[in-house]
């Protein structure tokens, strides 16, 4: 009899229990659904999950797209509990990320990449932090010859470098991923670093891979549960755990470069980010409120090894396969460059005020190819209104960049890669405000003005080099892209005949 009380007993707790959770789960719905009603318009969101099952658990620039002819401009969708606010279209964006630039300037305190870059350095810092560290970076690559010969110098050598690269494969097939990647991660490393690696360096080597392993989990399904059950996900198995073990490596690799620089002593010239943060960290040691100190430096040399290596090589591989999907636009640039830079040794930046076509195609290349098409969430940092809708503080906000570089009241053929779209009816360039792939505002990328004179460089002395082609046997190039942080190109190879 007594034990089948405590049977009983025990049955009731559970009941209990189950009857707990269940409750704090309807009434967290319950809340949802009433902070909801302040929100712009948007999908129905489901218990727990939010809205994640209709977004396939990925913010893909597609979807948000079609989720902005069924709500509008600016709409909400729910990451789990959390609403994510979308603006799409030049107006929508303009008004949110740019004229609102200051409102809009917070990171996600809690996140997927929050937890994996540390929250220190500049992507993903907030408030004072990131204030002070960004103004930092900005002085220091100013300093270290950003916009002046030093540092162009520098990417014109490794602009040969790539030239070369390709010359050993004497009209051969080849695929170019690699060449170009340890090309331009070695002007960011002498950025940071302050030298070069050789491309067979086996840690060199290690630390660009683990540099683009970062990417692949981090708009995959899985890093979107870990947004919404961090406690659970940073203990399960799966892709987000592998950009863990990367980012491990990369902070060992600039631990040991640290230590490097420290052993060496402060210099009264610095030569790089660290030699100058190291300064820094030793002319502040007394305030008070200072930031600097080494895992700020950590963060922050990551973060510029990242973005200064992904993205310009992602941009360059884009743009050799569009020559070869497009010979007649090839072919114009080869015209241009032989009837302007006709003796010129090298090819410099202000060389593109005299290639208005060349440009153009480099700058329909980043459009077109758009490869940060939804960049990373913000948040308010102070109640504003945005597109006639008022945002609480802290409410995250993501721009659709995509939607920007294809809105079809700006661009004049905005889903053909069409160099005009950047030519006026001179053939002089054309600027054009909508051209975003840096985004834009108090967050716009910090290494842009560097990103535009690689691009430049390395894209203009390699047609300046090279015919490029599609090897023998294949008639098409595949233009579709892989999803990942980037959108990238499939593999592919090429082949570059000397001109």
């Amino acid at each position: 009899m007594n034990n089948l009380s405590f049977s009983q007993s025990m049955w009731t707790i559970s009941e209990l229990f189950f009857l707990f959770v269940g409750s704090l789960l309807i009434i967290n719905y319950l809340r949802v659904l009433w902070n909801s009603r302040s929100l712009p318009p948007g999908p129905f969101p489901l218990p727990f999950v939010g809205n994640l099952w209709r977004l396939k658990f990925q913010l893909h620039p597609a979807t948000l797209t079609q989720l902005s002819k069924l709500y509008g401009k600016i709409y909400t969708v729910w990451l789990g509990d959390s609403p994510l606010v979308v603006l799409n279209g030049w107006r929508a964006v303009k008004d949110g990320i740019v004229s609102h630039s200051e409102e809009l300037s917070g990171r996600p305190v809690a996140s997927y990449l929050k937890d994996l870059l540390g929250g220190g350095g500049i992507l993903m810092s907030n408030g004072h932090v990131w204030k002070q560290q960004r103004r930092f970076g900005l002085m220091t690559l100013r300093n270290l010859g950003l916009g002046k010969r030093g540092l162009e110098s520098r990417i014109q050598d490794e602009a040969q470098y790539i030239v070369e690269s390709f010359r050993a494969y004497k009209g051969a097939p080849f695929d170019p991923f690699n060449i170009i990647t340890a090309t331009v991660a070695n002007v960011i490393a002498a950025v940071v670093f302050g030298h070069r690696f050789s491309i067979d360096d086996a840690t060199y080597q290690e630390l660009i891979k683990s540099n683009h392993g970062l990417l692949e989990g981090g708009a995959s399904p899985w890093a979107k549960m870990y947004d919404i059950l961090p406690w659970l996900m940073k203990h399960v198995p799966g892709p987000h755990q592998t950009a863990f073990t990367k980012i491990k490596f990369l902070r060992q690799f600039t631990k040991k470069e640290i230590r490097t620089h420290k052993e060496n002593g402060l210099l009264e010239e610095p030569q790089d980010v660290i030699d100058y943060y190291l300064d820094q960290i030793e002319k502040r040691k007394t305030e008070v409120d200072s930031t600097f100190d080494e895992k700020n430096l950590i963060s922050m040399v990551i973060d510029l090894f990242l973005a200064g290596t992904e993205t310009t090589t992602t941009t360059l591989q884009w743009a050799l396969l569009y020559m070869v999907a497009y010979p007649h636009i090839q072919q114009n640039i080869h015209e241009e460059l032989d009837a302007v830079l006709d003796g010129s040794k090298v090819v410099c930046y202000e060389d593109r005020k005299r290639l208005p076509y060349t440009n153009a195609v480099i700058h329909e290349v980043q459009r077109f190819a758009n490869i940060a098409a939804v960049g990373i969430p913000r948040t308010c940092v102070k109640e504003v209104k945005v597109y006639a809708f008022s945002l609480k503080k802290d409410t995250m906000v993501l721009a659709n960049l995509d939607s920007v570089l294809f809105d079809p009241q700006c661009w004049k053929t905005p889903d053909q890669f069409n160099p005009n779209n950047f030519l006026d009816e001179k053939g002089d360039f054309l600027i054009n405000e909508a051209f975003l792939p840096f985004s834009g505002g108090a967050r716009v990328c910090l290494g842009e003005q560097l990103a535009r004179y690689e691009l430049f460089i390395f894209f203009t002395t390699l047609m300046r080099s090279y015919q490029f082609h599609l090897p023998e046997g294949v008639t098409e190039a595949n233009t579709k892209y892989i999803y990942n942080l980037t959108l990238q190109p499939h593999p592919y190879q090429v082949c570059a005949i000397p001109r």
